[in-house]
């Protein structure tokens, strides 16, 4: 399962946590102005936005699991299973397969605003990518420094949510992961005071009780608890490092560990990738489980007039600095 956040000091900050029992071997991704996208059913786009994010890419083609344009513009999708409805083509509508959705709108839309005109003309198609890559389960979170909005496309249509949170976790929809939050409107960063009987001399009798009832597990509504939690709360500076570093804060207070999360297949999920994206700046950064140490890569410093994919494989292996 996966996470998606939002975090705005001076820039403005998108990304994700990955998690999954296996890597198809992914690589930040720069998509330059000039790549040819060869939609399905919408035909050729030569000239757009450029792009990058993570994707795993195949055929010449970059399937994104999340990225940002050079306007600002985030967008990630995050699995959905048992909820996520996708169609056969239909007549007035801009069919797109479920694979094509995110360069479909990075590659055209600068803000959220202009997102939601795109989505309501949508119309995602349930075409696997090949036969060896079916179709994936997925809702989405778009994001600009604004505003954010969850995607649905379920059993009676296409869904769009106002996300005041600016979080996405997986099942059950977005609606029903807003409204648990009212469970836990008692929660609070400050020490709680004694509401629970005036004839008892309760104390706080450690720091943190205020948040005490903020779920620990890893189900994807706790999940969603407890990022909205830690995302509301978060405090820095605003400079390009103490952001960036409190971002990955955000995320880690939902990293999975292996062992903690076993499949049916004796396999665990695990957080593979951790993103923080500078949507302001174009730079993604991330993490992998095996190496903590941040890693940068710069659409800016590519030549995004080109028309060839850009990718950086990712570095995996821990870095360790010594001191002494």
């Amino acid at each position: 399962m996966c996470t998606a956040a939002t975090y705005k000091t001076k820039d403005f900050y998108f990304g994700r946590t990955l998690d999954y029992e296996f890597s198809y071997g992914d690589e930040v991704t720069i998509t330059p102005r000039n790549f040819p996208f060869h939609f399905r059913k919408q035909g050729n786009l030569n000239t757009h936005y450029a792009i990058i994010g993570m994707a795993h890419v195949i055929d010449n083609c970059p399937l994104y699991y999340d990225a940002i344009n050079e306007k600002g513009l985030g967008m990630a999708g995050l699995n959905f299973v048992g909820n996520a409805v996708y169609r056969e083509q239909e007549e007035g509508k801009d069919n797109v397969a479920q694979f094509e959705f995110i360069p479909w709108i990075l590659s055209q839309c600068a803000t959220v605003k202009e997102a939601r005109r795109f989505v309501e003309k949508i119309n995602l198609l349930n075409t696997p990518f090949n036969e060896k890559l079916p179709v994936a389960q997925l809702h989405w979170i778009i994001s600009d420094r604004e505003e954010s909005i969850t995607i649905e496309s379920v059993k009676e249509g296409i869904n769009i949510y106002e996300n005041p949170v600016g979080i996405l976790t997986n099942n059950p929809p977005f609606d029903k992961q807003m409204f648990n939050l009212n469970n836990y409107m008692h929660l609070s960063a400050k020490s709680p005071e004694n509401n629970f009987s005036k004839d008892l001399n309760l104390t706080t009798y450690s720091r943190g009780m205020g948040a005490i009832g903020l779920p620990g597990d890893l189900s994807s509504q706790s999940r969603f608890v407890r990022v909205a939690f830690t995302k509301m709360n978060s405090f820095s500076g605003d400079g390009e490092m103490e952001s960036v570093s409190q971002f990955f804060h955000i995320l880690n207070s939902v990293d999975q560990q292996r062992g903690c999360c076993e499949l049916d297949d004796g396999k665990y999920e695990i957080t593979l990738y951790t993103s923080c994206c500078n949507t302001d700046k174009g730079i993604y950064y991330y993490t992998t489980y095996n190496n903590h140490q941040i890693t940068a890569v710069d659409m800016h410093k590519e030549n995004l007039e080109g028309n060839e994919l850009v990718c950086y494989p990712l570095i995996t292996e821990e870095q360790i600095k010594t001191q002494n």
